[in-house]
């Protein structure tokens, strides 16, 4: 298990369900398979329970379940990767469900065991740079890899795809023009996601926003010192706002946070948080690295106006 001492907000690690799948592979031989899940968007780790089935679902979905009152779908994540599972005599699978939460949202993931929690620097993860054949995962549905002590890889999976090919929800912030606040000057949007970047951006820009983009807290960081050196003191005018998720390969949001808020060039440009993970801390913890707010994606109606009122906030408008 992961040591005793509290993961420090900004300290850029995170912790990681390391969870197994086993696949059969066409020659008999069983691979496993080491996957990993932020801790902060687990709620809980179950045994399989009664599940009553829905019809016309995906395959994958295995059926629903009233966890307390809340009525969770139940994602079987071996079918959802089209692996095919060997029997329990052939492999040591013990069966949990993973009660996951993100975007205000809980939905199980059926997992063939899980073993521990891993404490990992966001440092160690990188990005998924490779190419994958016909019938396992692309590397859109992982957010980054890390090797183990033992020279072992783990994949971390993006769980939010399945919510996304059920449609339980929409990535957009659509809404009305008429709506839409307008401003000016330049906003800093980091996000490794391509996808939330360019909805993101599309919405900064309809708000009159010109967008300079960063794929992690590293770059962002980088991007600062660029835009440091073309503005100097007057940066604070130009850059209105720095719009950050928060799960990122190299350096996470949180770290990237603390380090612009202890820096007296950059600490006084408003930074909001814009993630898919929806606990009930996360706003807690971006305040203590300096946040002025933690946006669950994807809410047009709070996007908006969380914007607009931390610019206004901020004079910088």
């Amino acid at each position: 298990m992961a040591d005793d001492k509290t993961l420090k907000v900004g300290s850029n690690e995170l912790e990681l369900v390391d969870f197994r799948l086993f696949k059969k592979e066409p020659d008999g031989s069983i691979y496993e398979g080491i996957y990993g899940i932020n801790v902060a968007k687990v709620r809980e780790i179950i045994k399989m329970p009664e599940l009553t089935e829905l019809p016309g679902s995906e395959d994958f979905v295995e059926g629903i379940f009233d966890l307390r009152g809340v009525v969770v779908p139940v994602i079987d994540l071996a079918k959802w990767m089209k692996i095919q599972v060997p029997s329990e005599d052939e492999a040591p699978i013990k069966k949990r469900v993973i009660i996951a939460e993100f975007n205000n949202m809980l939905i199980g993931f059926i997992v063939h065991d899980a073993k521990r929690i891993r404490r990992i620097s966001w440092a160690d993860i990188e990005p998924a740079s490779f190419g994958v054949g016909q019938g396992k995962l692309d590397r859109s549905k992982i957010t980054g890899i890390t090797k183990l002590e033992n020279g072992e890889i783990m994949l971390i999976l993006d769980l939010e795809s399945i919510v996304e090919e059920m449609g339980l929800f929409e990535s957009n912030l659509d809404i009305e023009e008429n709506e839409i606040e307008k401003f000016s000057g330049l906003v800093l949007l980091v996000d490794d996601s391509a996808t939330a970047r360019k909805i993101e951006k599309d919405a900064l820009e309809k708000m009159g926003f010109e967008v300079i983009e960063a794929k992690n807290g590293e770059e962002g960081l980088q991007k600062l010192e660029e835009l440091y050196s073309i503005y100097g003191n007057n940066l604070n005018d130009k850059l209105k706002l720095i719009l950050s998720d928060v799960e990122m390969p190299k350096m996470d949001g949180y770290h990237m946070a603390a380090k612009i808020h202890n820096d007296p060039r950059f600490k006084d440009i408003p930074l909001i948080f814009s993630s898919s993970i929806s606990d009930a801390f996360s706003d807690e913890r971006g305040k203590e690295v300096g946040a002025e707010g933690y946006l669950v994606k994807f809410n047009p109606q709070k996007f908006y106006q969380a914007i607009a009122e931390v610019i206004k906030k901020s004079n910088k408008e």
